[in-house]
């Protein structure tokens, strides 16, 4: 029996990718031999990723320089950069999406993050980057905000393949999975193939205990009744939420509607387990892969993360165990006074706003390197 953890995450039906791109990576064999070596099955970016990645790497300074010597702003030589890393990736996991008949095999990148709030923006973007990266094992990735919805349909409708990402609560990701087979059907009624069109909807964890935890720590600092419903749910509620997610997932993928869709060759969107570094010391720091381990998943891990599963983690299916207890767990939430609707659109807005950090930073990084480039 395979011995490595990692792998044998896939004999569960569960996919592991890496929440990580760097271009030596890529070039030095390493992402090579991760997939063959720990069954890895995709990669997903973001702006914070490329830059630390470019920051802390001399990887890209010839590319940066060339780019620059053509004239080209920090924002088009980002492009430039970040497309040639996905699709370096991309080609290194065609072996993975071919063998896996679409299902796994990809890599995502994402949207200008300062256009969370703007549909059509946001599907032009989608649009350009999905042409310019030609590949078809790549997923654009679009937050799941209000105006992100409708995003989602459109681009699905055109058969661009979409990494739904920011999600927190669940009358979202319901409404992200409902853009999505809505998509699918439009697709379908204009006469066109459903079957390599993919989705995954991007479900963050760490951050809600990270944000829960401490409301709950001044709950039982307080004593009383309240106190011990507090005791009962610290460090649970993201699981919880996981778990109650999966069985919308299970309702929705389930229901005739998109039997009929699957029918046709539709793919479900699957859910991917994302923010899933333990950011608590007190906590397992495979917290956040062993409690969610289910068939049709994705969990996307830091590097650490990573290691430390393929070390010590222990590959058992408990995404379905206790579901009773995860519904339990939301209620006693409600009873100390914490509003869990209020949590997530929270986290959405915070979100939102780490991702244009981030983003305003590389290319304040990249603006720099090019400069430096041309005095050198």
């Amino acid at each position: 029996m395979e011995k490595n953890p990692l792998k044998q995450l896939g004999t569960l039906g569960q996919s592991i990718w890496l929440d990580y791109i760097r271009r030596d990576l890529i070039t030095g064999g390493e992402l090579r031999r991760l997939i063959e070596n720990d069954g890895l099955r995709g990669m997903t970016s973001n702006p914070a990723i490329f830059e630390k990645a470019i920051a802390e790497s001399h990887d890209y300074d010839e590319e940066i320089r060339a780019l620059a010597d053509e004239g080209k702003d920090a924002p088009a030589i980002y492009d430039a950069v970040s497309r040639h890393d996905v699709q370096m990736a991309a080609d290194e996991f065609r072996t993975v999406y071919d063998a896996t008949g679409g299902k796994d095999g990809y890599v995502s990148l994402e949207v200008n993050p300062h256009l969370a709030h703007d549909t059509d923006g946001t599907i032009e973007e989608a649009r350009r980057l999905w042409a310019a990266l030609d590949r078809p094992n790549v997923f654009i990735k679009v937050p799941g905000t209000v105006e992100g919805l409708p995003a989602v349909r459109q681009l699905i409708t055109e058969g661009i393949n979409v990494n739904v990402t920011l999600l927190f609560g669940l009358p979202r990701y319901r409404e992200v999975a409902e853009s999505y087979i809505a998509g699918i059907e439009a697709r379908l009624a204009q006469g066109k193939y459903v079957h390599l069109v993919a989705s995954v909807a991007s479900f963050f964890l760490s951050r809600i205990d990270t944000l829960v935890d401490p409301q709950l720590e001044k709950i039982i600092a307080q004593g009383g009744e309240k106190a011990d419903r507090a005791w009962q749910v610290l460090g649970q509620t993201a699981i919880a939420s996981a778990k109650k997610a999966y069985q919308v997932y299970k309702e929705l993928f389930g229901s005739p509607r998109f039997t009929s869709l699957a029918a046709k060759g539709a793919q479900r969107q699957r859910l991917l387990w994302a923010s899933t570094g333990t950011k608590n010391p007190g906590y397992s720091d495979v917290k956040y892969v062993e409690e969610l381990i289910g068939p049709d998943t994705v969990n996307t891990v830091p590097v650490e993360t990573l290691n430390a599963f393929r070390d010590h983690g222990e590959a058992k299916t408990r995404l379905e165990h206790e579901v009773g207890i995860a519904a339990g767990t939301m209620e006693r939430l409600s009873d100390t006074g914490i509003d869990i609707d209020e949590v997530t659109r929270q986290l959405e807005d915070e979100g939102v706003e780490k991702f244009n950090k981030p983003y305003d930073k590389l290319l304040a990084v990249v603006a720099e390197q090019a400069q430096r480039a041309h005095r050198t």
